[in-house]
């Protein structure tokens, strides 16, 4: 397991092509080298089984000519060995022969004394008419490949069981199964570069609409993120092309908001700035009394701390776009939480407030909930007259969940309506213009839907179809997905 995560780990910086190559050539050449050396193995008991017949062949050729002679009454085996019985071994002079014949009582009879007897025992199941066994061993140091036959001799002097062992020294036999394996090696050498040859030409073409990929992104310039067309890419990179395009097409909008964020920054902070250094300048000169002086720069100031607040959650909005996955909350909490923040700024004025909430779960970040609501009702309380009417509902309705807040103020103007929550548009002389805008991105980043109408009272007959009417107020209405229901 160790060698596989090492060998792993070297991988992992390899080319696409070097991978594929190894990932192919070793365990072809791991299949190549078990499969010669069990070719070698087979071929040396093919080799085995050929040459054992000659063995076979030698031990009955001098099995044929031994006698049995009557001396002192004990009958004696006498063997004539002819030059035909070892004629099968003189054509290689890469190996030897020796052979022994025992006698009856386990005596020399001929041959190289030396010569190990036998201790085996005949296989149960031979291959050969014969009472014959093979066996391995060892003589003169050298390892040798014998055959034992026990031969029946009988004549008139008397009977019995020769033992004839005729060996064999193996230089020729692995000799030869070395020949069969090179003649295997070398094929399957050739293959395997065959093998390597191709998939080095199939994994260099495969791979060449990656390189031109990657070349057509190196060529771009650093701030060129327009969509990738790559009509000939092969289908296995099409989600790879798909995902750089969603990538580079999430950059171009964060660049885009980011670039959006520091021009309207550098206006708008240039104005305060200006009417402050202005200010500072007007009170060094004595222009104003210094009381009154520092009053307008402390609302200059205001004004600007406010405008800067309100930018950089305008940024947060974003930067919480691009985060994973929401979690879960209940909207009605937030609610509760922002109205009883705001409880002393609802008292001041004297309104007559209402809140009414039923739990609604939605998926959204606490800070996000928290300064939609804030801003909204920050926003009614601005534009509610004295004693007036302040009503705020949340309830689930058709799979949302729907935010209601409805003031009693002048309601928008006409000529507001057409740039409705976008940056710095403000229905009065003060404020920075950036809280619907707020709203309205972070209701986007939730999938639901803001909408602010005027509520009208509409008057009765020929008037009412005439739809002129007195405006009560305005209502905001904010719909989000439920968090067991999400938006498409």
């Amino acid at each position: 397991m160790t060698a596989l995560k090492l060998l792993g780990r070297r991988m992992s910086g390899l080319s696409m092509r070097s991978r594929l190559l190894l990932g192919i050539l070793l365990p072809v050449g791991l299949l190549v080298v078990i499969n010669a050396n069990r070719l070698y193995h087979d071929a040396l008991d093919a080799i085995d089984t050929a040459y054992d017949r000659t063995l076979l062949a030698s031990a009955k050729a001098i099995g044929e000519l031994l006698e049995v002679s009557d001396t002192d009454g004990t009958p004696r085996l006498k063997a004539t060995v002819p030059y035909s019985a070892l004629e099968a071994f003189e054509a290689d002079n890469r190996s030897r022969m020796y052979y022994k014949v025992t006698g009856f009582q386990g005596e020399l009879v001929s041959g190289f004394g030396g010569l190990p007897a036998w201790a085996g025992k005949l296989p149960d199941r031979g291959i050969y008419a014969a009472l014959v066994d093979f066996y391995d061993d060892h003589y003169l140091g050298k390892p040798v490949r014998v055959a034992v036959l026990l031969q029946p001799v009988s004549d008139e002097a008397g009977m019995g069981l020769a033992t004839i062992q005729v060996a064999e020294t193996l230089e020729l036999r692995r000799t030869l199964a070395r020949q069969v394996l090179l003649a295997t090696l070398w094929r399957q050498a050739a293959l395997l570069a065959v093998i390597a040859a191709v998939v080095w030409l199939v994994v260099q073409r495969a791979t060449r609409p990656v390189r031109e990929l990657s070349q057509a992104i190196t060529a771009r310039e650093g701030d060129d993120l327009r969509p990738i067309h790559a009509p000939q890419t092969p289908v296995e990179l099409l989600p790879l092309v798909a995902a750089i395009n969603e990538a580079w097409d999430r950059q171009a909008s964060l660049l885009s908001h980011q670039k959006r964020f520091v021009r309207d920054a550098s206006h708008q902070l240039r104005t305060p700035l200006a009417v402050l250094k202005v200010q500072v300048q007007s009170a060094q000169r004595g222009d104003l009394p210094l009381a009154q002086a520092l009053d307008e720069i402390g609302l200059t100031i205001d004004g600007a701390t406010q405008l800067a607040n309100q930018m950089l959650a305008l940024a947060k909005v974003e930067q919480l776009r691009q985060q994973g996955d929401p979690p879960a909350l209940d909207l009605a909490e937030t609610v509760r939480e922002v109205a009883l923040d705001l409880a002393p700024l609802i008292a001041e004025a004297g309104l007559d407030f209402e809140l009414d909430t039923q739990p609604c779960t939605v998926r959204g970040h606490a800070w996000a909930l928290r300064e939609l609501v804030r801003n909204l009702l920050h926003n009614a309380l601005k534009h509610s007259p004295r004693q007036g009417r302040l009503s705020v509902r949340l309830r689930p309705l058709e799979g949302m969940a729907q935010l209601d807040i409805a003031d009693s103020g002048p309601g928008l103007p006409a000529s507001l309506r057409p740039r409705l929550m976008q940056p710095f548009a403000s229905g009065g002389s003060d404020g920075a213009g950036l809280g619907l805008a707020i709203c309205r991105e972070i209701v986007q980043s939730m999938g639901g839907s803001i909408n602010l109408e005027n509520r009208l009272a509409k008057a009765a007959g020929a008037a009412k179809q005439q739809a002129t009417a007195r405006v009560l107020g305005l209502d905001a209405v904010v719909r989000l997905p439920l968090a067991d229901n999400p938006s498409p």
